[in-house]
């Protein structure tokens, strides 16, 4: 019975954690050339419905992954179009991006309320899906699952180790020598957004397609803003973000666990319990967020025109 548990609890964790990793990345990816995206809620919503209607109408998943992604890329375009060659407040575009995602979503999936999907099967790897505790632990998950933590390997190659990466940062830290140096500040920032949403569309495809198997209006339950908390966790680093995700996935999974054995606890405060653990995360870490937060997160970069 406790190996069950266990095992429930770590694979709840592990399901969970995945669209927080892919969402992190995301907005990752964005704060580290300077910007940060409070709308990436709304964009995980429009991947979630893109993704849930295109499988419903083609009968395979496949599609809808790859259109969710294509459209969270799309839909964070228009964040970057505002926030880099408008110039405009990026905390107040990103929520109105936000609720603009929330409004779009709840519109194009309100026919599909309630329809179920096959979605994302489970993959099995030779031999290792077969091991008796091990297997079934860490093995057996949809394809996305698999692909998390090497996406968080390659966005950290992608910045680490490469000259794309070394802009994205130097953009961060400081635009003006950046441009200075050569690099377009604005071309490097549409690039990186232009990742983060891609990344985005796969968080929300992620619930839709694998989790839920189903649309539910607002199904992100505040995802987007968790990981802008686990980006602080992760000190704005890819490989942290992983341990992150696991937490906070854990923290979820742990709510559900105990609620579906009725533990003598109000549902109430354990539904608190993962916005609790975000609390938490930005009281903890705010001396770490001001020694590693990049040098330019936030302005507006007026260099070019």
């Amino acid at each position: 019975m406790n190996e069950m548990l266990f095992i429930s609890m770590l694979s709840g964790a592990i399901l969970s954690g995945t669209p927080l990793l892919y969402a992190t990345l995301s907005e990752l990816i964005g704060e580290r050339a300077g910007i940060i995206n409070l709308g990436l809620e709304g964009v995980m919503l429009i991947g979630a419905v893109v993704g849930f209607v295109t499988t419903v109408q083609f009968g395979n998943p496949v599609p809808g992954l790859i259109a969710a992604a294509l459209a969270g890329a799309l839909f964070n375009m228009i964040f970057a179009f505002i926030v880099i060659s408008r110039r405009a407040n990026q905390l107040a575009s990103g929520l109105a991006l936000m609720f603009c995602g929330v409004g779009l979503s709840a519109l194009i999936g309100a026919p599909f309320i309630g329809r179920r999907i096959e979605g994302l099967s489970q993959v099995r790897i030779p031999l290792a899906s077969d091991l008796p505790f091990w297997g079934r632990a860490f093995f057996q998950y949809d394809i996305l699952v698999l692909l998390a933590i090497p996406t968080a390997v390659a966005v950290w190659w992608l910045l680490f180790k490469t000259r794309w990466g070394l802009s994205v940062r130097a953009v961060g830290e400081n635009p003006t020598a950046a441009y200075a140096a050569g690099r377009n500040p604005h071309l490097v920032q549409y690039q990186a957004l232009l990742i983060s949403g891609f990344l985005g569309g796969v968080a929300g495809a992620h619930l839709s397609l694998a989790l839920a198997h189903t649309w539910a209006e607002w199904m992100t339950a505040g995802r987007g803003f968790f990981s802008v908390a686990l980006v602080i966790f992760a000190k704005w680093h890819p490989l942290r973000a992983i341990a992150g995700a696991l937490l906070f996935g854990g923290a979820i999974s742990l709510q559900l666990q105990m609620q579906a054995r009725g533990v003598p606890v109000s549902s109430f405060l354990l539904d608190m319990l993962p916005y609790g653990l975000s609390l938490a995360v930005l009281i903890l870490w705010s001396r770490a967020r001001r020694s590693a937060v990049p040098g330019s997160l936030g302005r507006v970069f007026q260099g070019t025109e």
